[in-house]
């Protein structure tokens, strides 16, 4: 290996996308175990590397020269090896400065409260003490030295900034969430060290009450493009850090399409395949084909309670995965959990359908006739505006032309394009 990255699990890492579009080498992701990072170590078979979660601090140790940064804070995250000199440098600390400044997020005069204890914490406490934070709160979930405990910490309700530097909510345990943020009134901003989800369980609470909320993917790639300048020994244009972000959003981010049955959900989502490189997924598809029966089939041996608990787990499966387009029932709206699964990864779409567009469909047992479809349409479209970050009329005929389908899919997409500059980036 000559660039790359060493860590215990590395199965949820973009690293390898990131470096490899900042430089032309090749970056491998390299797994090890405890009992394997001595070896690794000593032997320095590498040219460069990142280390990530836990050997931050373990690999200390084995290097001859550490950077200012990596001296004041005891972590490495990027090793270059020169002649067989392994020199360490911590590019974490310049990575999540250079993002609280994108998001201007200000930590000066701020009482801000660190989650987690770890290594990414000694980071993010450096960074706050240089931005002249006016106090640092470490919440730890045992009782150490110059720590609060995560039930000691609902006290301090004059926090302005959470910044969540432990794993709490990273995949794959999506839902879980280190703090109830309604014990915070004057929090202003919440920052997430995770990017993967895109939106953690915390930076969807810090949305719906109004505070500023930003993730880890940023600091990803400004980190790594610090570290490659390190690995190659030049300079690389700050300009690259937005760019590559932007690209991996839109890689990655989901669009998520809800409404009515009939509505053209799994229509659009297939089209929308052949103008963006994502995977289509529709969700009733998937519950049928592993039920090996139809929807219809499901109500009547089963009923809909049962039904929906396998739309749950289908939904919660799938909204957990990145790049993809995501048809869902119609009903999957009426399950707030839902929602906010399928929003930590994606977008979501409402393709509305005007009531006289809709059909009824035998195939569907709450759609099975006009009157059916009207009770639905009005229990539902609160629903669907409710959640909706972005708005497709599609009052189309079945038989769409071309010239229709390239209309709607580009109101689409633009407004997909829109939302992740302005509101994801």
């Amino acid at each position: 290996m000559e660039y790359g990255l060493i860590g215990e699990k590395l199965g949820h890492s973009f690293s390898k996308i990131i470096h490899e579009k900042l430089a032309d080498y090749t970056y491998t992701l390299c797994p090890l175990e405890k009992n394997e990072l001595h070896a690794f170590m000593t032997a320095k078979q590498f040219k460069a590397i990142n280390v990530t979660i836990p050997y931050k601090q373990d690999v200390v140790p084995y290097c001859d020269v550490l950077d200012d940064a990596a001296k004041r804070i005891g972590v490495v995250n990027t090793i270059v090896n020169r002649d067989g000199k392994l020199f360490g440098y911590n590019t974490d600390f310049a990575g999540f400065l250079y993002n609280l400044n994108a998001h201007g997020i200000d930590l000066n005069g701020k009482k801000v409260m660190i989650c987690g204890s770890g290594g990414t914490c000694k980071t993010v406490t450096a960074v706050a003490e240089h931005m002249g934070a006016r106090e640092i709160l470490v919440v730890s979930r045992s009782k150490k030295e110059h720590t609060v405990t995560y039930e000691e910490c609902i006290c301090h309700k004059d926090v302005d900034v959470i910044v969540n530097a432990s794993p709490k909510g990273m995949y794959p345990d999506n839902g879980e969430c280190p703090l109830e943020l309604s014990h915070f009134p004057n929090c202003r901003a919440v920052v997430d060290v995770i990017y993967n989800p895109l939106k953690t369980r915390l930076l969807q609470q810090a949305e719906q009450r109004g505070m500023k909320a930003v993730n880890g993917l940023t600091m990803l790639v400004a980190q790594a493009k610090f570290a490659a300048e390190h690995f190659l020994s030049v300079s690389i244009p700050d300009q690259a850090i937005e760019k590559i972000t932007l690209e991996l959003l839109e890689q990655l981010t989901n669009i998520v399409l809800i409404g009515m049955p009939s509505s053209g959900k799994t229509l659009t989502g297939q089209a929308l395949c052949k103008y963006i490189d994502k995977t289509f997924v529709d969700t009733d598809a998937v519950i049928v084909e592993r039920a090996g029966m139809s929807i219809k089939e499901m109500f009547r041996q089963y009923g809909e309670a049962r039904f929906r608990q396998w739309e749950q787990e289908v939904i919660e499966e799938f909204s957990r995965q990145n790049g993809q387009i995501i048809a869902t029932g119609g009903g999957a709206v009426k399950n707030r959990a839902n929602m906010e699964r399928l929003k930590q990864n994606g977008v979501v779409m409402f393709i509305d359908r005007d009531l006289e567009h809709l059909l009824v469909t035998d195939d569907r047992p709450l759609s099975r006739d006009k009157d059916a479809v009207a009770r639905l349409y009005e229990e539902r479209y609160p629903l669907y505006t409710k959640y909706e970050a972005l708005r497709a009329p599609n009052n189309y005929p079945m038989e769409i032309s071309r010239q229709e389908l390239d209309e709607l899919m580009n109101t689409i997409l633009e407004g997909y394009h829109e939302i992740l500059r302005h509101k994801w980036a």
